[in-house]
């Protein structure tokens, strides 16, 4: 058996959403920062061996050729004859040195890195027979814990009712998107708990707030008891989420725009975090672990995000997540397997359940088979990037 890589290639997929035909590529949601586009774009890597695989991906939803166009041009010559008999971390080190007066660890540097990354660590468990989450020195947890956060819809009562049907099920953990002003997000919060019962619930802001409302915002949330606040200032404001964090009786939740422990390491330091957020598509598994260890140092649980990529990045997170020492909960939606199902085998991203309710408030068992121990469709991956 040849453990010598003999090939790094990406694909970029377009997975139309049931949203009709959009006309535009991207679209601003109102009072949001970012763009987003109007159907799912996935960066997925595919990592081989004579003889075994491993993928990964990127978080990448609005310009996945960016980093694609890195991992072609930089990454594969490099990594094509290399050994990964060693493992993947020196490799993925390697990698972030490569562009070290560009950026080397973040934006889309970062991105490309984190997908390569994951691809090795897959790659090096199928070599080895060795689950991700052996390899990181073994889980803490067969199953984690998530939340839902797909609490979607035209109106704070559409919202509720999507909730109320995941809460019969048994799910108790949830996070609603509210980007009004105080006011507004208060009362459309309340209407989403009336449907939840003593469930967590959590607010995620979008970064949309300034110092004043954000305050605002924090007391009725302490009024009401809730899990955690969100990015609720702009995601550069250290010092402002700093004042805020000690202002605030809930938990300030701060991350997925990060990609690198340095930066983790700063927020926690300053007291601007309560709750990290790395996200597996930005951070890779390498960087994550170095993320987990400063936060464990601070006393800060972790809360992986997850939102626009596929099963892939996730299952990289429940790996990780089995293996840190202080997991909060991880991010979670029924999107994610519909958006990975065309390719993915998706019933591991399913919460265990037993007479059709779910155990534990909502869980994720980790994949026990080596690597990611996920199973992707090759043939429809080609297709799919095909066109």
């Amino acid at each position: 058996m040849t453990t010598t890589i003999r090939s790094v290639e990406t694909f970029r997929l377009r997975v139309p959403r049931d949203n009709g035909a959009p006309t535009e590529r991207f679209r601003a949601a109102p009072r949001v920062r970012s763009i987003y586009p109007t159907a799912d774009e996935l960066l997925l890597v595919r990592i081989a061996t004579d003889d075994h695989v491993g993928w990964g991906e990127a978080l990448a939803p609005a310009s996945p050729e960016a980093p694609g166009a890195l991992i072609d041009e930089v990454f594969a010559p490099f990594l094509v004859g290399v050994d990964i008999a060693a493992g993947a971390r020196p490799l993925t080190r390697r990698l972030q040195q490569t562009g070290r007066e560009r950026g080397h660890l973040s934006g889309i540097q970062a991105d490309a890195i984190a997908a390569v990354d994951i691809a090795l660590w897959d790659l090096f468990g199928q070599v080895t027979a060795l689950p991700v989450k052996t390899l990181l020195g073994g889980a803490n947890v067969d199953a984690v814990p998530v939340y839902m956060s797909e609490v979607n819809g035209a109106s704070a009562h559409a919202k509720a009712a999507t909730a109320a049907l995941l809460y019969e099920r048994g799910m108790e953990r949830f996070k609603v998107h509210l980007v009004g002003p105080p006011e507004i997000a208060l009362a459309e919060y309340d209407v989403v708990r009336s449907e939840v019962g003593t469930s967590r619930l959590a607010l995620d802001a979008h970064w949309v707030h300034g110092a004043g409302d954000a305050r605002r915002l924090a007391r009725g949330l302490d009024e009401r008891g809730a899990w955690f606040l969100e990015a609720p200032l702009a995601p550069e404001d250290v010092d402002g989420h700093v004042r805020l964090a000690a202002y605030s009786g809930t938990s300030i939740a701060i991350g997925e725009a990060m990609r690198h422990r340095f930066e983790f390491a700063q927020w926690a330091g300053a007291g601007a975090m309560a709750i990290a957020q790395p996200d597996l598509g930005r951070t890779g598994i390498t960087e994550a672990i170095s993320i987990a260890t400063i936060m464990g140092a601070h006393h800060i649980p972790l809360a992986p995000h997850h939102s626009m990529a596929s099963g892939i990045a996730y299952a990289a997170a429940l790996h990780v997540s089995a293996a840190v020492d202080d997991l909060l909960a991880v991010e979670w939606g029924p999107r994610i397997a519909e958006r990975s199902d065309s390719f993915l085998d998706v019933a591991f991203l399913e919460p265990i359940g037993t007479s059709g309710a779910w155990i534990e408030g909502g869980v994720v068992a980790v994949p026990a088979g080596a690597g990611l121990g996920i199973h992707v469709d090759e043939e429809a991956v080609r297709r799919l990037a095909a066109g």
